[in-house]
């Protein structure tokens, strides 16, 4: 009998590589950067994908906004072939950049397969297969050392995610940005291998029952797809909302036995520990993932530093990944369920 875990571990510990191999690939294709977001005629950028990988286009698109000063959205992959006049109305020009691991996703083919005729759209695409349906459909980023053997995604989703943050800092010309972002690339080992042995005694020493992410602005993406991670491999009950919207009604959940983990941003730090110690009233084990701890912080009950607090938000945020990730991985090996084959899923999802 195969040890569980055996693929998710190692491809969340083999992150670092993945992103710096997406620095050298996004050389390599500095022709797709010029190609596709240096380009006036767009007057909006949809990024899709499904599961983890609408998740992903939500960040991207939160950081597309950011440093490029253009409009972007983010849909789900079904909602651009089901319900276009909501998602694509006409009388602009669009960019829709399709989000997939595998390339092969049929809901992310369906939608670019729909709207690449239409005279009003151009289409593009990231992934890591070179060789996939979706490469061959649209001009694609690739990620050539995101391919797994896990069901869920780690590395590709983390290399990605960083790739296209990538591509948009150089297509805004924010050099500051990129050399931040080639400055995570060169700290997210340690990063790693700092998130795995932190997170690893806080899952055996706790029972927790329920677990709640919460994330502002690009960090709000991430929150979402931390909750489907560990969701995905333990098949622990969880959820994720806007930090400050968690205020606003579902705040009513939190109990003891409750986790709640906070991504939390330099920008609205003040705001959000607010939000924090509150919950921690109200019962909760309060795990924060910073990039700096602090006086401000002491109320926690832990604290995860990733680092580079003199970046940006978003220069930052794939940093916050690997302690997610870890959570998931050891919350499933605690239950004795494998995290590389969750229950009802696959690799790739058709239709």
């Amino acid at each position: 009998m195969k040890p569980f875990g055996q693929y998710t571990y190692p491809e969340i510990s083999a992150q670092a590589e993945a992103l710096n191999a997406a620095l050298v690939q996004l050389q390599q294709q500095g022709d797709w950067v010029q190609k596709h977001l240096v380009d006036s005629e767009t007057d909006e950028t949809v990024f899709i994908g499904s599961g983890s990988s609408y998740y992903q286009a939500l960040a991207m698109a939160s950081v597309y906004r950011a440093w490029l000063g253009k409009s972007a959205t983010a849909y789900p992959s079904s909602e651009v072939f089901l319900f276009r006049e909501q998602t694509l109305p006409p009388n602009r020009n669009y960019l829709v950049i399709g989000v997939s691991r595998s390339g092969e996703s049929t809901e992310v083919l369906l939608a670019l397969e729909a709207v690449k005729p239409l005279p009003n759209v151009k289409v593009a695409g990231i992934t890591c297969y070179e060789e996939s349906s979706m490469a061959k459909l649209a001009d694609c980023l690739v990620s050539p050392l995101g391919k797994e053997t896990s069901t869920v995604m780690t590395k590709s989703f983390s290399s990605m995610t960083f790739l296209m943050h990538a591509a948009i800092a150089k297509a805004a010309g924010k050099q500051d940005q990129f050399e931040q972002l080639a400055s995570v690339a060169q700290t997210d080992d340690q990063v790693v291998k700092a998130a795995d042995a932190f997170i690893k005694p806080l899952v055996d020493e706790n029972d927790f029952q329920k677990v709640i992410y919460l994330g502002m602005g690009t960090y709000y993406g991430i929150a979402l797809e931390a909750s489907l991670k560990i969701k995905e491999m333990s098949y622990i009950w969880t959820e994720a909302y806007g930090t400050l919207e968690f205020r606003h009604g579902p705040k009513s959940i939190v109990e003891p036995g409750t986790l709640v983990c906070l991504l939390l941003s330099e920008k609205a730090r003040d705001y959000e520990l607010k939000v924090a110690k509150e919950m921690r009233e109200y019962g909760a084990f309060v795990l924060l993932v910073t990039a700096k701890a602090g006086e401000d912080t002491a109320f926690a009950d832990a604290v995860f530093e990733v680092g580079g607090a003199e970046m940006s938000d978003d220069a930052r945020t794939v940093l916050y990944l690997p302690a997610l990730q870890y959570l998931g991985f050891y919350t499933a090996m605690k239950r004795n369920v494998d995290p590389d084959m969750p229950r009802n899923l696959t690799q790739v999802v058709k239709i």
